[in-house]
C-alpha cells in the first residue's frame, strides 16, 4: 500500500469520518473510559450499598450455619475434640477462600463490574484470540468497554498468549468455562432444595413426632411459591432482603456470643491450626470424608462473584469484612460449644443450639433468609445464562429485563420453570439434607476449581502478575479446593452424582449447540456471494426495485450473505433500499448506545445497498422493534450527511464504497468479503468499473436527494427478511457429527425460541426465506 495515502484501516467508515471531523475524539473517548471504572463513592452512600448487598450477595452463604455441622457428622459425633477440629477447618476456609481469595483477589477480577465465569473469559478473550466464533471485527476493539492491556512481546503475558491461542487450547477453554457455568445452574437448583428444606426441618423441633413428608410439602409449598415470584424481579423486594439478611446475621451472631458463654468457651481454641492437623490425623480416611460437609460453610461464595453485577467491590468487601465474616465465626463458633454438652443434638444443631425464647422468631427468619438465600443463586443463573447465551454457548431463550435502573436484573421465564421443576425433583427424591448437602458440595467445589484456573490466565495475561506471586495463589487455593474435591469424590454414590448427572446434561446442549453455532457460521462465510456479482446484476440486481426498505438480517458483519441471492433468485422483487442487519455480541459487558451501530455502504450509490452491524455486550437486551429501527434509521441518515460532506472536503472527487480490500495486494477485489469498514480511496482499485464522482455543490444535493428518497422509502414501508435455515450434516459425515447436527442440534433449535422473537420483530412485517446448510 503507498505509503501516501493515510487512512486508519482498522476503525469503521462512521469512527473515522467523526474522527477527522471531529478532532478531539481520542480525548473525549478518554473521558469515556473513565465513566466505566469503579467510581469513588462518600462514606454514607457507601455504607447504604453495603447494606443493600446484604441482601442480593451474602443470603447464600449466610444460610450455611443451617446444615454444616449436620452434613460434616451424619453418623453422630464421637469424641469431642472432632468438633474442635471441625470448627478449626471452618474457621480457616472462611478466611482462605471467601475472605482472602474471592472478596480481595477474585472480585478484583470483574469484567466492568461483572462477574462469574464466563464475565473471566470475556476478559480472555479481549487479551487472547480465543473466542471460537470468528465474528469480531477491528473495529471492535475501539470501544470504550473494549479495554485491555498491553504487555511486551518477550513477557510472560505475551507467551501465555501465544500458548492459548492454539486451536486445541482455545476448544479446551471454552470447554473448562462451559463447566463451570454448568455448575453454576447446578447450585442454582440445589441451593433453593438445601436451604428451604433446611430451614422447614425447624418445625420438627417443636412437633418431634411430624412426619418427614409435610416438612418435605412444606418446602415445595415454599419453593413453588419462589420461582412463581421471579418475574417480578428483584427490584421489587430488594428494600426487603437486606434488612432480613441483616437481622439474620445479627442474630447467628448474638446466639452464637451467647452459646459460647453458656455452654463450654473452649472451642475458642479452634483458632489454633494446630486442631486441624490432629482432626485429620485422626479421623483418617472417614475424617477426610466428612470434610464435604465442613467444605458447605463456604458454599455461596461463588455466587457471590456471580451476582458482582449489582454492588461496586468495595461495598462488598466492607459489607463481607464487618457483618458477614464475623458473624459467621460467631454462629459456627456457637454452635461447636453447645454440641461440646448435647453431642446426640447434631443433626438439628442449629435449632437445637437456639434459646427457647426466640426460636419461633428465629424459625421465620431462617426461612425468610433461605428465600433470600434461593433468590441470590437463582438470580445468579439467569445472569450467567444471558452470557452464555450472547456468546452462542446457549440455545435462543427469552430474556426480560425486570429493572429499569439495573441493567444486570433480569428473569428468562424458560429456564425459571425448569429449575423449579429440577429443583422440586431434587427436594421430593432426597428428603434429606445429609444427600443434597453432598450433591451441593460436588457443584461448589467443582465450579472453585475452575474460577481458580481461570484466575491463574488471568493474573499471567491480564494483570502481568510476577510468576511467584501467581504459583502462590495457585498452591494455597489448589491445595485447599483439591482437598475438598477429593472429599466429595467419595460421596459421588449418596448424592454427590446429581450435579454431575445435572451439569453433563446442560454441558452437552451448550456444546452442541456451540457447535452447530460455529459451523452454521463457517458455511455462510464460505457461501457469501461474490461482490463482482453483485456489480455485475446492474443497480437494479435484475430485478424490479419496489419503493420500500428491506431489512436483511445475517450473522456475518462482512460480505453478502448467501440468503440474499436465494432470496433475488427465486423472487422478481426487491425493495428500493436493501440493508444488511447484523446483531452480534461482543466480549465485553456493555456497548454504549452512542457506539452500538456501525454503518457502510456496499457498492455504488445507485445500488442503494447498506450494512448496519449491531453490537451489543453480554448484558446488553435487544430493544423492541420500533426503537431498533428508529436508532438504525437515525444512524444510517447520519452516515449519509458525513458521507457526503466527506466528499464536498475531500482532496480527491473520486471514491469507492465497497469498502473491500486484500491484504497482499494495493488493487481492491471486490470478490473478497469485507474486512474493512473504511471508505477507501478509489484509487487503491481496479476490478471495479463503477464509480462515482461528486464535486462539493454536487455532493450537498445528492445528499439531500438521498436522504429524501430513504425517508420517502421508509414511510413506504419497512420489510424484515429473516432467513429461516435448515441444518443438516454431509452424508458422509461421522456417526458423532450426524447425532450432534441432524437430532441434538435439530431438536434444540425446534423447541428454542425463533430467531423473530428474540430480535423482537414485528410479525405482521416478517418474512422467512428457507434455506438448507449442510455441514
Amino acid at each position: 500500500m503507498d505509503s501516501g495515502l493515510e487512512f486508519d484501516e482498522t476503525k469503521g467508515s462512521m469512527w473515522v469520518l467523526e474522527q477527522k471531523l471531529d478532532q478531539p475524539m481520542d480525548e473525549e473517548a478518554g473521558r469515556l473510559k473513565n465513566m466505566y471504572r469503579e467510581k469513588k463513592f462518600s462514606a454514607i452512600l457507601l455504607l447504604r450499598l453495603a447494606f443493600q448487598s446484604l441482601g442480593v450477595v451474602y443470603g447464600d452463604l449466610g444460610t450455611s450455619p443451617l446444615y454444616v455441622f449436620y452434613n460434616t457428622f451424619p453418623h453422630g459425633i464421637q469424641d469431642p475434640e472432632d468438633v474442635i477440629g471441625a470448627l478449626s477447618l471452618i474457621i480457616y476456609s472462611l478466611t482462605l477462600i471467601p475472605l482472602l481469595k474471592y472478596v480481595f483477589i477474585v472480585c478484583r477480577a470483574n469484567d466492568n463490574g461483572q462477574g462469574g465465569t464466563l464475565a473471566l473469559y470475556s476478559l480472555l478473550c479481549r487479551h487472547a484470540k480465543v473466542k471460537t466464533i470468528p465474528n469480531q471485527h477491528r473495529t471492535d476493539e475501539e470501544l470504550t468497554t473494549y479495554s485491555r492491556s498491553i504487555f511486551h512481546e518477550h513477557s510472560i503475558a505475551a507467551k501465555t498468549k501465544r500458548w492459548l491461542e492454539a486451536q486445541s487450547r482455545r476448544k479446551t477453554l471454552l470447554i473448562l468455562v462451559l463447566v463451570g457455568t454448568c455448575m453454576v445452574i447446578g447450585d442454582g437448583i440445589l441451593t433453593p432444595a438445601i436451604s428451604v428444606l433446611s430451614a422447614s426441618g425447624g418445625i420438627k423441633i417443636d412437633h418431634p413426632k411430624m412426619s418427614n413428608d409435610v416438612v418435605v410439602l412444606v418446602s415445595v409449598f415454599i419453593l413453588v411459591g419462589l420461582f412463581c415470584m421471579q418475574h417480578y424481579g428483584t427490584e421489587k423486594v430488594g428494600w426487603l432482603f437486606a434488612p432480613i439478611v441483616l437481622l439474620w446475621f445479627l442474630m447467628i451472631g448474638g446466639i452464637g456470643i451467647f452459646n459460647v458463654y453458656k455452654y463450654d468457651s473452649s472451642v475458642l481454641r479452634a483458632f489454633s491450626p494446630v486442631y486441624i492437623y490432629r482432626y485429620l490425623k485422626r479421623g483418617h480416611r472417614e475424617g477426610w470424608t466428612f470434610l464435604g460437609g465442613i467444605m458447605l460453610s463456604i458454599t455461596g461464595t461463588e455466587a457471590l462473584f456471580a451476582d458482582l453485577a449489582h454492588f461496586p467491590v468495595s461495598a462488598i468487601q466492607l459489607a463481607f469484612t464487618v457483618v458477614v465474616f464475623p458473624c459467621l465465626l460467631l454462629a459456627y463458633t456457637g454452635q461447636a460449644a453447645y454440641l461440646m454438652e448435647n453431642k446426640e443434638h447434631v443433626t438439628d444443631a442449629f435449632y437445637r443450639s437456639i434459646p427457647e425464647r426466640v426460636y419461633w422468631p428465629m424459625f421465620i427468619i431462617a426461612t425468610l433468609a433461605a428465600i433470600v438465600a434461593s433468590q441470590a443463586t437463582i438470580s445468579a443463573t439467569f445472569s450467567i445464562i444471558k452470557q452464555a447465551l450472547a456468546l452462542g454457548c446457549f440455545p435462543r431463550v427469552k430474556v426480560v429485563h425486570t429493572s429499569k435502573r439495573f441493567l444486570g436484573q433480569i428473569y428468562i421465564p424458560d429456564i425459571n420453570w425448569i429449575l423449579m421443576i429440577l429443583c422440586i425433583a431434587v427436594t421430593a427424591g432426597f428428603r434429606n439434607q445429609s444427600q443434597i448437602g453432598n450433591a451441593y458440595g460436588t457443584a461448589v467445589v467443582i465450579v472453585m476449581l475452575v474460577t481458580t484456573l481461570l484466575m491463574i490466565l488471568i493474573m499471567l495475561l491480564v494483570w502481568h502478575c510476577h510468576w511467584a506471586l501467581v504459583l502462590l495463589f495457585a498452591l494455597l487455593s489448589l491445595v485447599v479446593e483439591g482437598m475438598y474435591f477429593s472429599a466429595v469424590l467419595f460421596k459421588v454414590n449418596q448424592g454427590g452424582w446429581v450435579p454431575l448427572v445435572i451439569a453433563s446434561a446442560f454441558l452437552i446442549i451448550m456444546c452442541v449447540w456451540h457447535y452447530g453455532t460455529v459451523k452454521r457460521y463457517e458455511f455462510e462465510m464460505h457461501s457469501k456471494v461474490s461482490m463482482a456479482w453483485i456489480l455485475g446484476l446492474g443497480p437494479s440486481l435484475g430485478l424490479v426495485r419496489v419503493p420500500g426498505i428491506g431489512l436483511v438480517y445475517t450473522e456475518l458483519a462482512s460480505g453478502v450473505p448467501h440468503i440474499f441471492s436465494h432470496f433475488i433468485t427465486n423472487l422478481p422483487a426487491i425493495h428500493s433500499v436493501v440493508i444488511f442487519v447484523c446483531v452480534k455480541y461482543l466480549p465485553v459487558y456493555t456497548v454504549p448506545e452512542e457506539e452500538r451501530f456501525l454503518v457502510k455502504r456496499i457498492g455504488p450509490k445507485n445500488f442503494h445497498m447498506f450494512r448496519c452491524v449491531s453490537r451489543y455486550g453480554y448484558k446488553d437486551l435487544h430493544k423492541k422493534d420500533d426503537q431498533f429501527e428508529k436508532k438504525l434509521f437515525d444512524n444510517l441518515f447520519m452516515f449519509v450527511r458525513l458521507e457526503a460532506m466527506m466528499e464536498g472536503c475531500s482532496d480527491s472527487d473520486v471514491y469507492s464504497l465497497c469498502g473491500q480490500e486484500t491484504q497482499q495486494s494495493r488493487d481492491l477485489d471486490c470478490t473478497m468479503s469485507s474486512v474493512n469498514d473504511s471508505i477507501v480511496p478509489a484509487g487503491l482499485q481496479t476490478h471495479v468499473n463503477s464509480t462515482i464522482e461528486s464535486s462539493g455543490a454536487e455532493s450537498s444535493q445528492t445528499e439531500v436527494d438521498e436522504l429524501e428518497f430513504l425517508s420517502s422509502c421508509r414511510e413506504a414501508g419497512v420489510v424484515h427478511i429473516l432467513g429461516n435455515t435448515v441444518v443438516r450434516a454431509w452424508r458422509e459425515s461421522g456417526i458423532c457429527n450426524k447425532i450432534a447436527i441432524d437430532y441434538v442440534y435439530a431438536f434444540l433449535r425446534k423447541i428454542c425460541r425463533e430467531n423473530s422473537v428474540i430480535l423482537n420483530l414485528p410479525h405482521e412485517s416478517l418474512l422467512n426465506v428457507g434455506q438448507i446448510f449442510f455441514v
